[in-house]
């Protein structure tokens, strides 16, 4: 079959972002087949070029992708350009998968990582892709809910400043040359950690740390797992790492985690200390897997046990996973027109 003739139209919508650019070239790397590409952005841009498989494609108006009924319509243009259109495209007959938190909790909307819970993803029309910090931790978690069955999960992530586009990534460059940054952060971010990602609620903890919290129990679909984060911002652009503490009901061995995580598609085991292997984020940059290490059993809790997670939050916490879901209802026969 052959991808031009039988390709699929297919509009990214945010195509000039951070994560709108790394879908389109994970697109290409992953060989999706498209015979169509619609690049959509906000109005300034509309009119601009951007590059396809050797090609320049004019980006047009969200509008206007609606009216050309796209197979697919990708969504990384934030939650509210996705409440405001991802209907519209459903209405059309597109399927949307859509990066934002807009319709993650939605009870009628799956929330999918494709390794963990793809099935759930079957005839829906409008998908959810979750938070790049929950898609890596579930990648860890699943294996070992499922073996041993989670109690309670204790967070923390140190969130690259990718994760809040291009502005995060120029304000952090900005500082380290000395120059007059736009700020997004309320304070420097160059040399410092913030435990601050996205805003607090009443609760004093943020909206990143309580999608954790939520996300989790949807995904590995058991309200009974308890998750409690600490968000922190820190001044690196390759990827979000987190350490992870977890209470566990079942009895375990260190080489049974490990072998648990082995099993996993799409999970990389890098632990041996002594060598000084361990996931890191300059490591994974770039990379579609997650990557875990540091594997210990907790010191004061029999049932206790650590890890440490690492992913690149543009590609598999965000534009891969969404990709992932696109080609999971690609195998599943979705798109036959």
């Amino acid at each position: 079959m052959s991808p031009s003739t039988h390709g699929r139209t297919v509009a990214v919508i945010g195509a000039t972002g951070l994560v709108g650019r790394t879908i389109i070239a994970g697109l290409v790397a992953r060989k999706f087949p498209i015979k169509e590409l619609l690049p959509v952005a906000s109005s300034r841009s509309v009119g601009s070029k951007i590059e396809f498989k050797g090609q320049e494609i004019a980006v047009i108006s969200v509008e206007e992708a609606v009216e050309r009924q796209p197979d697919i319509a990708l969504f990384s243009a934030g939650g509210d350009v996705s409440k405001q259109w991802a209907r519209a495209f459903t209405d059309k007959g597109t399927t949307v998968i859509d990066n934002s938190s807009a319709w993650r909790m939605d009870p009628s909307v799956p929330l999918i990582v494709p390794e963990v819970n793809g099935d759930a993803a079957e005839d829906h029309l409008l998908i959810a892709n979750p938070n790049c910090s929950t898609i890596q931790l579930v990648m860890a978690l699943k294996p070992l809910h499922d073996r041993f069955l989670i109690r309670r999960a204790i967070v923390s992530t140190y969130q690259s400043v990718t994760g809040t586009g291009q502005a995060g990534l120029d304000q952090m460059e900005s500082e380290r040359q000395g120059l007059d940054a736009t700020r997004v952060y309320p304070h420097a971010i160059d040399g410092n950690c913030l435990p601050h990602c996205d805003v607090f609620l009443e609760n004093d903890f943020t909206k990143e740390e309580m999608k954790l919290h939520h996300e989790t129990k949807k995904i590995l679909d058991d309200a009974d797992v308890q998750v409690s984060a600490t968000a922190v911002r820190v001044p690196v652009a390759g990827g979000h790492s987190e350490s992870v503490y977890l209470e566990l009901e079942r009895s375990f061995s260190v080489p049974d985690v490990k072998e648990a995580l082995q099993l996993m598609p799409g999970l990389i085991i890098q632990d041996d200390p002594m060598a000084n292997i361990y996931p890191m984020p300059i490591k994974a940059a770039g990379k579609d897997e997650v990557f875990v290490g540091r594997i210990r059993r907790d010191l004061t809790e029999v049932q206790g046990l650590h890890l440490w997670i690492v992913a690149d939050n543009l590609r598999k916490g965000a534009a891969i996973n969404a990709i992932q879901i696109a080609e999971l209802l690609q195998k599943a026969g979705r798109f036959r027109k």
